[in-house]
């Protein structure tokens, strides 16, 4: 039996209301990404890599939020695709590095540009001091929550 006012009150749940606004930006990101012929998580890699090159496997799919499977499936598509490059050996232990072929490079620039005006779109109400202030607000939820 639940205690009275243990319920969570949706339209002010922090937790619902974020949910909401992730699913509405993966959709809308979908939708530009989709005549690029990207998905969101081929975008992810892309950016990642443009980012910081080099990245494993493994540190592109946490960085992605998909599974170790998905992003090797993925990688050899992009390697097959002439996006990415990585070695025929690992260069150390195990690991192989992957980074951006100029196609890569192109690609993601486009890409990044599209979902720049997606995110653009999601803040529009908002001026540089608020977008500065949903900055840090969300960093610090992610903060919080792997502190505990």
């Amino acid at each position: 039996m639940s205690q009275p006012g243990a319920q969570v009150e949706l339209s002010a749940s922090p937790g619902y209301l974020l949910k909401v606004a992730a699913s509405a930006l993966r959709s809308a990101m979908e939708d530009v990404l989709r005549p690029l012929g990207m998905t969101v998580t081929h975008y992810s890699c892309l950016e990642l890599l443009a980012q910081r090159p080099g990245l494993s496997s493994s540190e592109l799919a946490r960085g992605a939020f998909v599974t170790r499977q998905s992003m090797n499936v993925l990688l050899q598509a992009l390697q097959r695709d002439g996006l990415v490059i990585r070695p025929e050996q690992p260069v150390a232990g195990r690991t192989l590095p992957t980074e951006l072929t100029a196609a890569g490079r192109r690609q993601v620039a486009v890409a990044s540009a599209a979902v720049r005006a997606v995110e653009d779109r999601m803040v529009g109400d908002l001026g540089p001091p608020d977008r500065e202030r949903l900055v840090a607000l969300l960093r610090g939820c992610v903060d919080a929550l792997h502190q505990a």
